[in-house]
């Protein structure tokens, strides 16, 4: 009898493996959705003679192969040597462009990644890789067949920057941390790490010509824990390990306000701004005893909580602008990318004409050692630079006048890609001050229709910032983030009429699994069947 039972579970078996071999390249569980896809017929297998093969010439060529046989090595047990002489899996690079887009044709006999740019290639690599079962993100061999359909993948982003925003000030975040932050943008073709360095509750970039910033700025976090800071040394090591994975380093410092950890490390910065009291005004939350200017400013206290927009620099003093100075220049002299953050946010207790002066000549300093301003949504209201960018978090009215000064606008609304707000009330840490975001919501908006009158042709991108006052470790970092920058990452690369809910909550349960064999703790939405 139990002869007779065994043959439909074999058939059934069998008939489940002819199933997944003959699964349409069109069906596979990609993230960002691409451009375009093709299927073909039958399937590519990688097996244990599989090789790399490089086409072409780069600087990163060579790193991109290892990177991918590092990522096949550990699950598959094969070798996969990395060579220009031969192998099934082949490397093209046919240019020397920077360019994002990128080819892969599967055939049964090999696969062929193609792209004008180093980037490109990468980018091929990382869609290539999520073709695979997700038993693929293990670091023990397992035995299965490594089967992909074959066809076609032709792909490009919609919009050139495409990152996240890293809150290292509120609570310090380490190196190796930054460094996972980092791997798991690259996952998702995201290309900006914008690094928050500096807040009231923290100072975390060395600045050797004015060292008490991270001697008193940097001592502390919220909650009052030891904080700590970046040497120039760990910051230049945080840029090459991005530059390796094709981001680029966003620096910022918050000013005029966000400033206390500054103004508790040099008193002559400061106008004469109390530390708030505990009793704050409910309408721009200063200080109800606030006091300005002081004859003789003393240094602030260190701040360990999280009100907000009660610190700025005096900004009629010439000492604020050759301070400035010495920190634009220290820190653009260690960072590659063209972009440094100026902040502008929130600053509720700059008078306003100080604020514009404010602006206007810090972006000189910016420009001056040869980098692009980007700075929140506020600092539209003062005249922009040609180039400079301004990031939309809140107020639509500012996001507009940035356009009609002819300048580009970086989409962070707070309503739909704040990683740090809550999923809804009952979520573990996260604010709500702006909206629950669930993951439908995170995914379900178009920057190009989000706001009134800025159009695809006035955005530079999309960045998801993740603020940490109440982020303490990688466990939270996880939490927030996961799923939401896999749903943000799409709609940052993915042409809006290619996108749609139903289609990405049948992929994202494949980057579940993958996310829970890699130790990931993410929020498991109830809006999607897991």
């Amino acid at each position: 009898m139990k002869k007779y039972l065994l043959v439909p579970a074999l058939v059934g078996l069998l008939a489940m493996g002819a199933c997944e071999k003959s699964a349409k390249l069109s069906d596979s569980s990609i993230i960002p959705l691409p451009q375009e896809i093709t299927n073909g017929s039958g399937s590519f297998e990688l097996t244990p003679e599989a090789g790399i093969r490089l086409v072409g010439s780069g600087n990163y060529l060579s790193k991109i192969g290892e990177h991918l046989a590092e990522k096949l090595r550990p699950a598959t047990g094969f070798d996969i040597p990395v060579s220009f002489d031969s192998g099934v899996i082949i490397l093209e690079l046919t240019g020397e462009a920077s360019a994002e887009g990128y080819e892969i044709l599967i055939s049964e006999e090999e696969v062929k990644i193609s792209s004008s740019g180093e980037a490109g290639l990468f980018y091929g690599v990382e869609t290539f890789l999520q073709l695979f079962p997700p038993l693929i993100a293990n670091r023990s061999v397992q035995a299965i067949e490594w089967e992909i359909p074959t066809g076609s993948v032709k792909d490009s982003p919609t919009f050139e920057y495409r990152g996240s925003m890293l809150d290292v000030a509120r609570h310090f975040i380490s190196v190796e941390d930054v460094k996972y932050y980092i791997d798991q943008m690259a996952v998702y073709k995201l290309n900006h790490l914008h690094l928050h360095l500096t807040d009231d509750q923290g100072w975390r970039i060395e600045i050797k010509s004015w060292p008490k910033l991270t001697e008193i700025g940097g001592s502390t976090q919220v909650g009052g824990g030891k904080g700590g800071f970046y040497t120039q040394e760990q910051y230049k090591e945080i840029v090459a390990y991005a530059a390796d994975r094709f981001i680029t380093i966003v620096p910022e410092v918050d000013m005029p306000g966000h400033t206390n950890s500054a103004l508790a490390s040099y008193g002559e910065l400061n106008p004469g701004v109390n530390l708030p009291n505990g009793k704050l005004d409910s309408v721009n939350k200063a200080p109800l005893d606030f006091e300005m200017p002081l004859k003789n400013p003393q240094a602030s206290e260190l701040y360990t909580g999280i009100e907000v927009g009660w610190s700025t620099f005096a900004t009629d003093l010439e000492l604020t602008y050759a301070f400035v100075d010495s920190v634009v220049r220290e820190i653009t002299a260690i960072t590659p990318g063209p972009y440094f953050h100026i902040g502008g946010d929130e600053s509720h207790v700059t008078e306003k004409d100080d604020y514009v002066y404010f602006v206007e000549r810090v972006q000189d300093i910016v420009s001056k050692y040869g980098k692009t301003s980007i700075g929140w949504d506020e600092v539209a209201t003062a005249k922009l630079l040609p180039g400079n960018i301004a990031q939309f978090w809140a107020l639509e009215e500012n996001a507009k006048l940035a356009k009609d000064q002819g300048n580009k606008v970086l989409m962070s609304p707070a309503k739909k890609v704040y990683l740090d707000m809550q999923y809804d009330s009952t979520s573990r840490i996260g604010l709500h001050w702006a909206a629950y975001v669930e993951l439908d919501s995170a995914y379900l908006w178009e920057p190009s229709e989000y706001a009134e009158g800025i159009t695809a042709a006035d955005i530079l991108g999309v960045e998801a910032p993740l603020w940490t006052e109440t982020v303490t470790n990688r466990a939270d970092i996880d939490y927030l983030v996961f799923p939401r920058i896999a749903a943000i990452a799409e709609v940052a690369w993915t042409h809006k009429d290619r996108r749609n809910w139903e289609g990405f909550s049948k992929r994202i349960p494949v980057h579940g699994k993958k996310w829970e064999i890699q130790g990931i703790g993410f929020y498991k939405s109830p809006t999607i069947t897991w």
